[in-house]
């Protein structure tokens, strides 16, 4: 049972990412407008959350040797996606404040929720595959 136990972070921060990354295909410039970002940056974090996303679910069923990246290569890219994506939220949009909860001054929450991305990306991006 414990062997499978990674499913559960993987699932959890994948489809987080997934989600975000799927909502923001659909109106990229939209999003970029309320961000103040180019067109550019926006597909490029679009991107990243659809592609660390993929990657961190692809990697959960490779092996070490399998194909042109492996599964750690594959955990890690997408962890490293995943946790560059996660510290710009907290920096650009949710800092200093903790709480995700919406505030007059932070009307898209604090910083807890994506702290938690972070953490989740950063066990992956270092351990890789080898708890699996």
């Amino acid at each position: 049972m414990a062997t499978y136990a990674h499913w559960l972070l993987r699932i959890a921060v994948a489809s987080v990412f997934l989600f975000h990354g799927y909502g923001k295909v659909m109106d990229v410039g939209a999003f970029a407008g309320m961000m103040g970002f180019s067109v550019t940056v926006a597909w490029l974090v679009t991107l990243a959350e659809l592609g660390g996303g993929v990657l961190i679910l692809v990697g959960g069923v490779m092996k070490d040797g399998d194909g042109p990246l492996g599964g750690s290569l594959a955990t890690r890219a997408g962890a490293a996606m995943m946790a560059i994506v996660a510290l710009g939220a907290i920096v650009l949009a949710h800092w200093p404040q903790w709480s995700f909860v919406p505030s007059e001054s932070h009307p898209m929450g604090g910083m807890e929720f994506q702290v938690t991305l972070l953490l989740i990306s950063l066990y992956f991006l270092i351990v890789g595959n080898s708890k699996n």
